[in-house]
């Protein structure tokens, strides 16, 4: 009797996916990043016998009939759903899907206050405030914390860079303005328009290719939303040594994948600003191996 071929679902949401393929009204300005995640990996996926399924992550659980892993894809509207979120991966697991990267790890990696037990591990990573939420008076602590003239303000629960917020210090905020989320102020850092931040994709703990990512002229946000450019590059062993320990610091198992973000300090240290292993885009094209390598990660894992 023939071996049934196992399916991988890749989890999408409406706003990446194709018209045709369940997505509702206008897609993403990034949406293009998921038609090159596919493109990348369904080929490499058939070599290795595998079925590829694009599926929204808040389709009904009957869709799911048949999926022996999902990986978590481009289901990037996760930070304003994050309960529902975490409950799908947790009914997927129960089922008995394998979930790619696991919801232990989801859970943890959602919060960024993962950041603080990293550092506690002795990562280098960016100071930063957290704060329930942020109105001027915190602004003005944290110019004084920091002695710096620019901050950046980010959500806790959050991806893309959406609703994040840069402030000058000769150009504060109105008395009334709320921040509106959990947040974690940090220091602007002007490595990230003079070096770019670094990017490593791991696979399965070993690293498959490396870029830079600039901002466009005039920004800070190097997400392809805001224009931002990326250029693959060839980290040396202290780059790759210094991406790696992020990985060895985790308290779990190594994932399937994993981009660790780092921006150079002004001492010449590596600075872990993102341990992205939710649904990070892994840059195909600067990768053109990832495919293969994500297919024998899987099949490593269907075979448990």
């Amino acid at each position: 009797m023939a071996t049934r071929m196992k399916t991988v679902g890749f989890l999408a949401c409406e706003t990446t996916l194709p018209l045709p393929f369940g997505g509702i009204g206008e897609r993403r300005g990034d949406a293009f990043e998921h038609d090159l995640m596919i493109a990348a990996l369904a080929p490499a996926f058939e070599a290795a016998g595998l079925n590829l399924k694009v599926i929204d992550w808040e389709a009904h659980i009957a869709d799911f009939a048949g999926v022996d892993l999902v990986l978590l894809g481009t289901s990037w509207n996760y930070q304003d759903k994050a309960d529902a979120f975490l409950a799908r991966l947790d009914e997927l697991a129960a089922i008995g899907i394998k979930v790619c990267n696991p919801p232990d790890l989801v859970r943890w990696n959602i919060q960024k206050t993962y950041l603080r037990d990293l550092a506690e591990q002795g990562a280098a990573t960016i100071p930063t405030l957290w704060l329930t939420d942020v109105g001027l008076s915190d602004v003005e602590e944290a110019f004084k914390a920091f002695e710096c003239d620019r901050l950046v303000v980010k959500r806790q629960v959050g991806a893309g860079a959406l609703g994040q917020v840069l402030i000058h210090r000769d150009d504060l905020p109105d008395p009334a303005w709320r921040f509106g989320h959990p947040a974690m102020v940090q220091p602007f850092l002007p490595a990230i328009a003079e070096e770019g931040e670094l990017s490593f994709i791991f696979i399965d703990g070993e690293l498959s290719h490396a870029l830079v990512k600039r901002p466009a002229s005039g920004d800070y946000r190097i997400q392809s939303l805001y224009g931002g450019v990326e250029t693959a590059f060839e980290p040396d062993a202290g780059q790759t040594a210094a991406a790696s320990a992020i990985l060895d610091a985790l308290p779990f198992e190594t994932p399937l994948y994993a981009r660790i973000d780092m921006l150079r300090a002004q001492d010449n240290r590596l600075m872990v600003m993102e341990a992205e292993m939710i649904e990070p885009y892994l840059y195909p094209v600067q990768g053109p191996q990832l495919g293969e390598r994500l297919a024998r990660g899987i099949g490593k894992r269907l075979d448990r």
